[in-house]
């Protein structure tokens, strides 16, 4: 957990990272026309943690995703094209790659993945969301990333004190040396749910698109 200050000395966020070595945790994709709980998923899917998903439309109390989601080797919704990022998953291990780059194919042999928008940080560690974007907004985040050494990062600032500009120039200029960064749908569904020991971000509503992760 590092704290974040501002100008005054004010504590103003409190960033949560959880950095996943692949060798030792495996990833995962789920997602449920009918929203849940963190702790419903858990309890599903009896998962070490589950972190909230992408952007997600809703009609009819059904739910279907922002960009594509890719469950048990099924793809439901449309990719991006020429934006957004993507968590792609399959029998090796789990890649975050920016669509602009490497844009989704339907012939790809994958498990799981999950797009969203926008890349915070850019593929090779540079800044993803220029200042010129900046609307001075800021809100709950959650953001998947992938460090040089291929480990995969949650990150989570709960306060709302960050825009994506801000969040942006942060992560870029951490120390965490991450190659590329995606952020995920945020507000109310910032959340994350670690279950031994248990700690929760809890959302502020049932949550239909979920990254899961698993003890290899």
């Amino acid at each position: 957990v590092i704290s974040i200050y501002n100008n005054q000395n004010q504590e103003v966020e409190s960033l949560y990272i959880w950095r996943l070595d692949q060798k030792f945790f495996r990833m995962d994709v789920d997602y449920a026309v009918s929203a849940k709980s963190l702790e419903t998923w858990q309890r599903e899917k009896n998962a070490l943690m589950v972190i909230n998903g992408g952007y997600y439309n809703v009609a009819n109390e059904r739910y279907s995703p922002v960009g594509l989601a890719i469950v048990n080797g099924k793809a439901t919704g449309q990719s991006f094209n020429g934006y957004g990022g993507m968590l792609a998953i399959n029998e090796s291990g789990a890649e975050l790659r920016s669509l602009v780059q490497k844009p989704y194919n339907s012939n790809e042999r994958l498990l799981a993945g999950l797009q969203s928008f926008p890349i915070l940080v850019k593929t090779g560690g540079e800044l993803g969301f220029g200042p010129e974007r900046e609307n001075n907004v800021g809100a709950r985040r959650t953001v998947v990333g992938q460090d040089k050494q291929g480990r995969i990062l949650f990150i989570v600032a709960p306060r709302g004190y960050f825009t994506l500009h801000q969040l942006s120039v942060y992560l870029t200029e951490s120390d965490l040396k991450l190659d590329i960064a995606v952020n995920l749908d945020g507000g109310g569904s910032t959340g994350i749910l670690v279950a031994n020991p248990r700690e929760i971000i809890p959302p502020d509503r049932p949550i239909p698109f979920v990254i899961l992760v698993y003890a290899r």
